[in-house]
């Protein structure tokens, strides 16, 4: 198998193996390959740190780079991860958030290393991109007032139900 030509390297702080570890334990076709370790000691680390962590993220092929505080995550770079249940929106959700992430609005969350997620359900998008602008504004309506989305509020919104009506 040859390697692909793009990878994907992610900068973090010194947690980069942890963070791998994370990822592949939460997402499916997600796992940690080779950790390649300091040969000697280095300004701001020792022998055996890790230095680069290969893994795949939801098949993509990623290293993450143990490369100091200096270049922190922000919003302008995010994993956009495709849902299609409620409960596979609140699995990955409550994964992040809970293991020392952040929530953020519309779907939005960052995990304790800084990194920002979209969790975001396909009938959000389906929704929200309707030529039927009046089911898109609804839809995006709603999805404004969550941090988590809630699909069957968004359900709710394309029928153009009144919210909390029986």
């Amino acid at each position: 198998m040859s390697k692909p030509p793009v990878t994907l390297c992610l900068w973090y702080d010194k947690d980069a193996e942890e963070a791998a570890q994370f990822y592949a334990a939460t997402f499916p076709d997600s796992a940690v390959g080779p950790v390649h370790r300091a040969p000697g000691d280095f300004p701001g680390g020792k022998e055996g740190d890790a230095l680069t962590v290969e893994f795949t993220l939801l098949g993509i092929p990623c290293v993450g780079l143990n490369g100091g505080p200096i270049f922190p995550h922000s919003e302008a770079f995010s994993f956009q991860v495709s849902t299609e249940t409620q409960e596979e929106t609140d699995r990955y959700w409550n994964a992040i958030v809970g293991n020392g992430g952040a929530e953020s609005a519309c779907g939005w969350c960052k995990d304790k290393w800084g990194l920002n997620w979209q969790i975001t359900p396909r009938i959000l998008i389906e929704a929200t991109t309707s030529s039927d602008k009046g089911v898109a504004k609804r839809a995006f309506d709603a999805m404004m007032t969550m941090k988590k989305i809630d699909i069957a509020a968004i359900e709710t919104a394309v029928r153009g139900d009144a919210v909390g009506a029986a």
